[in-house]
């Protein structure tokens, strides 16, 4: 009635004497069509009235909160009034809001996976007072029972994860580095000359590396031989990592071993101000929080000069590693649970050394100059009828340019990969479904000089362009098993060829706190940048993963025991004589890799102590790149130990951490003795310790971190450097490839400003 309160006075007044008289002033003509016009628009009023009040009574605006059980807020709910168009997801805090135009009785349902379909009826038009609503697990769901085969997640947010985020951090002797802490857990094998990771037979370039569900092409820092390499990514970066040792979903490919998930975390927490003073160098950070955004921009520095000039070194170092890197993230939060993330870094890398050249007998400098661009960009949000949209980009280039002695020697490799998902978790009642592309270009130059200022030599160049495509579903077969079925297709214009790449797994629930997972599938990889560029007449690389696996989980304990076989297929081999002759290089390369690994992380038994214990037994041979015949590779131990402890001293304000690692010898060629990769290095062992200590900087929360690698000084030889001629006695005189320090030692002052919560000094930093 307030709507026709407001309008009727003012339709009176077109009619009364006053408005008439004034349309009256001119001719007949004039008077008629005025009156006409007068009547159009109170015709026009009554029908704008009757519509806005029609409007005012039928609309009506629903809202409110979803909480599970526990009372936390559920996001990403499907909340909406059957047969309508009328609904929305929940957002981070769970709450929603939207409006109907239905009248009368009607219901409101809310689904979300792994909880119970709700159905609420309601009285349309609503009052105003807010829906408190609560979901309800449903362990007949998908999410009752977890696919663990080949999966080590770390994460908050999963009660089946066996790491948490900062475990990446505060393990003893990774220095900070992902695959550092990743090494410590089974099926890895630690090269210490390399730095990187090498997964259950497989070579480094076997694991992919995904940020944000995007494929990353140079995830490690540029190196030199016997230098290891180091991560790109920061790991305060990530809210979870997952590292699948075998077995993973067909939303991953161009990884014949392992792949690497890090998921970036979303809005900043808060305004705050970061400042790191470390032995190695230093980095500031600003990170802002607003609303619905947050911005944060980082600038680091590294230069090992200061270090090396304390700590006496058996490389000749020239110019002591030095990098310089600035990067910017942006989050934004769209619409009720949507979230767009752009993320870019810059880093530029320099060093150089004196080594041993191929006579062993003098020495070359080897320098290094590295640059990296990354950008990406990636948006995910909820769509209508239970779909919800997950896509992004990614940008790199990466400049390498190594300089032994006079000569120059450059990569540039530039890419640009899009991606695109859609996941629809309500397909159906007992199964979900998950569609995707992915798409990448990709150019590769090589080029040498002789000598600075000499004619460029084109030492190899290539453009790539592939193509992926993958289906994946799982389904709720029973209460207790779960299958994961999906496939993957690639093509690839370099090779002119495709692939199809079938992929299962299967998960049983084994009583309240036992899972027994098994997965099976094809994977293939494109040979690498290094192969191509001499020939591009090869074939995918192919494995064939098989593997079993139990997880057990309860009251902070955490057993895991897998078995695996994986075959290989179509390797690229070629002859170490002919290393420039395209005819040289064949796909026919084979090799096997079959083992056990065990997992056990205790987090209750001890009184502030968190420990874990990780073994893997390998049996490997495999033919590929310069192997003439089938062979133990160099880069396999067949047993790998690791025991990392974490112990919180709560009165010092202190937590102290060690990490003791062992691989059986590794094999290496003697070119001195018949056969090949005959030798046996000496076992790799170390101990290393750190120590975290929190307290207040002028009122500012202030980590102080120390830590040192290989406390006893183990002697680790990482291979041998052979002569390529004998010396006038008949012998090949040969070099250990060993570390440029026995040990290393990392001091840093870590001080978070502004944090409007007062950190809680009486908590490990976990």
């Amino acid at each position: 009635m307030g709507v026709r309160r407001r309008f009727i006075p003012l339709i009176r007044r077109f009619g009364n004497g006053k408005f008439q008289r004034r349309w009256q002033c001119g001719s007949f003509g004039y008077h008629f069509a005025a009156a006409a016009m007068k009547r159009l628009l109170c015709l026009l009023l009554l029908l704008f009235t009757s519509f806005t009040f029609a409007r005012a009574q039928t609309v009506s605006r629903l809202h409110g909160t979803v909480r599970d059980e526990r009372n936390q807020p559920l996001p990403g709910v499907n909340v909406f009034v059957p047969g309508t168009f009328d609904g929305a997801a929940t957002d981070s805090l769970g709450a929603f809001r939207f409006e109907t135009s239905q009248t009368g009785a009607a219901t409101l349902q809310l689904s979300l996976l792994g909880f119970q379909t709700l159905t609420v009826p309601l009285s349309l038009p609503a009052g105003p007072e807010p829906l408190r609503l609560v979901l309800r697990t449903d362990h007949h769901q998908l999410g009752g029972v977890t696919i663990t085969a080949g999966a080590f997640e770390a994460s908050d947010e999963k009660r089946s994860a066996v790491l948490r985020p900062l475990d990446i951090v505060t393990t003893a002797g990774a220095l900070g580095d992902v695959a550092g802490a990743l090494n410590t857990l089974p099926g890895t094998t630690r090269v210490g000359d390399e730095g990187k990771l090498f997964v259950r037979g497989g070579a480094a370039g076997e694991t992919k590396t995904y940020l944000d569900g995007l494929p990353v092409q140079t995830p490690y820092g540029g190196t030199v031989p016997s230098v290891p390499a180091r991560g790109r990514f920061s790991p305060f970066l990530f809210k979870g990592t997952v590292f699948s040792t075998g077995g993973y979903s067909a939303e991953y490919g161009q990884a014949l071993s392992a792949v690497v998930l890090l998921n970036t975390t979303d809005l900043a927490p808060e305004t705050q101000t970061g400042v790191s003073l470390m032995s190695v160098g230093g980095s500031l950070s600003r990170v802002q929080r607003w609303e619905r955004t947050s911005l944060a921009v980082t600038a680091d520095y590294t230069n090992l000069q200061p270090y090396y000039g304390l700590v006496p070194q058996s490389f000749g170092w020239q110019q002591a590693p030095q990098a310089l890197g600035s990067s910017v993230s942006l989050r934004h939060r769209t619409g009720q649970a949507g979230m767009l993330k752009l993320y870019g870094v810059w880093q530029q890398q320099r060093l150089a050394l004196r080594q041993p050249d191929a006579t062993l007998t003098t020495e070359q400098t080897v320098g290094l100059r590295n640059g990296n661009g990354y950008l990406n960009a990636s948006f995910r949000s909820p769509l209508r009828r239970g779909w919800s949209l997950n896509t992004g980009a990614a940008l790199t280039r990466d400049d390498n340019q190594v300089r032994p002695d006079d000569a120059r020697l450059r990569e540039l490799e530039e890419s640009a990969v899009a991606r695109l998902v859609l996941t629809n978790d309500s397909a159906g009642s007992r199964w979900s479904l998950k569609l995707g592309t992915e798409l990448l270009a990709q150019h590769y130059r090589r080029t040498y000089q002789s000598a600075a200022g000499a004619p460029a030599w084109q030492a190899g160049r290539f453009r790539e362009q592939r193509a992926a495509t993958f289906a994946e579903a799982d389904i709720n077969l029973t209460d207790r098993v779960v299958a994961r079925v999906g496939g993957r297709a690639e093509y690839s214009r370099v090779l002119g060829e495709w692939n199809a790449a079938p992929r299962l797994a299967l998960a049983w629930q084994a009583g309240a706190y036992g899972t027994v997972s098994g997965a099976y599938g094809l994977f293939y990889q494109t040979p690498a940048n290094d192969l191509l560029r001499v020939s591009r007449q090869l074939r995918f690389e192919r494995a064939r993963h098989a593997l079993l696996s139990y997880q057990y989980s309860h009251d902070n304990r955490t057993l895991r025991l897998e078995a695996y076989h994986k075959t290989y297929r179509h390797l690229t081999v070629f002859d170490a004589s002919q290393p420039l002759n395209p005819q040289a290089y064949q796909s026919t390369g084979t090799g096997y890799a079959r083992g056990l690994d065990v997992y056990w992380r205790d987090r209750k038994t001890l009184k502030n102590t968190d420990y874990w214990v990780s073994y893997g037994l390998l049996d490997t041979r495999r033919q590929a790149r310069q192997d003439p015949v089938l062979a133990v590779p160099t880069f396999a131990a067949r047993h790998n130990l690791s025991l990392v402890g974490k112990y919180w001293i709560a009165r010092a304000h202190t937590q102290v951490g060690f990490t003791a690692s062992y691989g059986s010898p590794r094999r290496y060629h003697n070119p001195a003795q018949p056969g090949y990769n005959q030798g046996r290095l000496p076992s790799y062992q170390d101990v290393s310790l750190n120590v975290s200590y929190l307290t207040r900087l002028r009122g500012q929360y202030t980590i102080v971190y120390a830590s040192v690698s290989n406390v006893l000084g183990r002697n680790n030889v990482y291979g041998y450097r052979y002569a390529t001629q004998p010396a006038t006695d008949g012998t090949l005189g040969r070099t250990a490839v060993t570390p440029a320090a026995p040990r290393m030692l990392f001091l840093g002052v870590f001080i978070s400003i502004n944090k409007n919560k007062p950190a809680d000094l009486n908590s490990a930093p976990e």
